[in-house]
């Protein structure tokens, strides 16, 4: 499973039209940003770091096929990303993400 946080208003416009090019700056760099479990709290403290609404996005990477790349990016480590849209169906869970001492509260076993 690899993960993607995005803002209330991009996983409704996500649910709403059935597929995304992603937060803003996927479509910048022209592909979605994951994260693997292990990497998922650091990604949401570095660039989300106290911002409500937030949600995780469980996607199966099998469910992308080869649109997937692993690539090195921050520390050198290996990064999922999606050159292509994603799709709604591709979705295997989203949950909201609160907020508990300014840090994300993510489900129990990931962090």
């Amino acid at each position: 499973m690899i993960y993607k946080l995005f803002r209330t208003p991009e996983w409704e416009a996500l649910r709403a039209d059935g597929s995304t090019l992603g937060a803003p700056i996927d479509r910048e760099d022209r592909y979605i940003h994951f994260s693997t479990a292990a990497q998922v709290a650091e990604t949401a403290a570095r660039h989300f770091a106290g911002v409500e609404g937030l949600w995780l996005i469980a996607v199966d990477e099998k469910r992308l096929g080869s649109d997937l790349h692993w690539e090195p990016s921050r520390g050198g480590q290996d990064f999922p990303h999606l050159y292509a849209p994603l799709r709604v169906d591709q979705v295997e869970w989203a949950q909201p993400l609160p907020l508990a001492d300014g840090r994300h509260v993510f489900p129990a076993g990931m962090e």
